[in-house]
């Protein structure tokens, strides 16, 4: 009996051991599947984002190709036919420098302005960057303007000796009419010109640094495709000191040299006129006001003419071979000066005289402003303000409390 017991409850230890393993090992396995299915759906979560990333990480990299490949396209289109253009027109440059002959600088047919903005410092430019002696620079212009190119040239002939005014001003419409106002190729009345220069003693085996070069260079910088960067690459801007021996009539001792015309800065238009009318009255009630006005048709712009008892004007003094002369003198002897924004009014601070520059339509003024403002910084220049009449029309209109459009 007591065998028996004792047999049983071994057995019971046993099998409660057993029972137990048995319990451990299922509840090891169950954990292990338990594991397994979790590590299973992290590898399947993982290499679902891998995926994700991946394709992600695919349609990034297409679109950065699609990107890249539509830039150096622009590059490829904007950049090689500059480089093309430019390197063309620096052989040749280097072409007319070459040697010890004259160089005819010109003939300049073109806008006051663009002369005094863009041609003088291009040429400045042209004699450093190919060591060219100035001496060997023979200027061809109009107005008298030697002394705008004194550092630059030895020389200057006068187009306005070479034709009577009423034959230059036909002639150059002519050439205006046959292509673009600016001189982006050399015309038969360019040619003719050189022929009239290169008959002079002295002259027959001069090259020629025609604006044409100019134009090309600088163009795309005027459309707004080219940084003021390239441009100033091809600009050397200076002050212009040197004055020129001219008579002039009697001027007061403190006086505001002023020059309105109409053009596509300010139409000619009555609310542009009475702007200009009250500018000139509140300036010339404290100062005498000299206009440079010329009595002289050389070019499309049209003066705005005006009188007054505190009024001088300057038509009686000027001929067509001197007018651009005597108004820079005039403009240099000023105390300040004001007119539409163009012409002489971007040389107005390259002479010292600070500058009151007015428009009513900026279209075609913004690169020319840009460009006008380094210049002026560049050289230590006088102040330069452009003033906008359509500002001054809004502010007139907001004290008075009508609307304004």
């Amino acid at each position: 009996m007591g065998l028996t017991l004792a047999g049983r409850n071994v057995s019971r230890v046993a099998w409660n051991q057993s029972a137990r393993f048995l319990r451990r090992v299922a509840q090891y396995m169950r954990r292990g599947v338990k594991h397994a299915r979790e590590t299973s759906k992290d590898v399947k979560a993982q290499v679902h984002a891998a995926a994700e990333v991946s394709r992600d990480a695919g349609l990034t990299a297409y679109a950065g190709g699609v990107r890249s490949s539509r830039y150096w396209s622009r590059v490829r289109e904007q950049t090689f036919p500059r480089l093309v253009r430019d390197a063309s027109i620096r052989r040749e440059l280097r072409a007319v420098a070459r040697g010890t002959e004259p160089i005819v600088v010109g003939p300049w047919l073109s806008e006051v302005g663009y002369e005094a903005l863009y041609w003088v410092p291009f040429l400045r430019w042209f004699v450093h960057h190919y060591r060219v002696d100035p001496a060997r620079m023979v200027v061809v212009s109009r107005g008298g303007v030697g002394s705008w190119y004194a550092d630059v040239a030895g020389g200057y002939v006068e187009l306005l000796d070479l034709f009577t005014p009423e034959e230059f001003v036909r002639r150059n419409a002519e050439r205006q009419a046959r292509g673009d106002q600016k001189q982006t190729d050399l015309s038969a009345f360019d040619e003719e010109i050189l022929e009239r220069v290169r008959a002079r003693p002295g002259m027959r085996r001069a090259t020629v640094c025609h604006p044409r070069f100019m134009f090309r260079l600088l163009r795309q910088f005027w459309l707004g495709n080219e940084s003021l960067q390239y441009a100033l690459e091809y600009l050397v801007y200076r002050r212009v000191a040197a004055p020129v021996d001219v008579p002039l009539p009697s001027l007061p001792s403190r006086y505001a040299a002023v020059k309105f015309y109409s053009g596509r800065a300010l139409p000619d238009i009555d609310a542009n006129r009475q702007a200009v009318r009250a500018i000139v009255d509140r300036i010339g009630a404290d100062m005498p006001i000299v206009l440079l006005d010329t009595g002289l048709s050389l070019d499309e712009h049209a003066d705005m003419t005006m009188s007054g008892a505190n009024i001088t004007t300057l038509a009686a003094y000027l001929t067509p071979q001197n007018n651009l002369a005597v108004q820079t003198e005039v403009i240099r002897r000023a105390a300040l000066f004001i007119g539409t924004c163009g012409s002489v009014a971007w040389l107005a601070p390259m002479l010292g005289t600070e500058t009151l520059a007015v428009f009513a339509d900026d279209y075609l003024l913004t690169p020319h402003l840009y460009a006008a403002r380094h210049a002026y910084r560049v050289m230590d220049a006088a102040a330069f303000v452009p003033l906008d009449l359509r500002a001054a029309g809004i502010l007139s209109a907001a004290r008075a409390g009508v609307p304004t459009t």
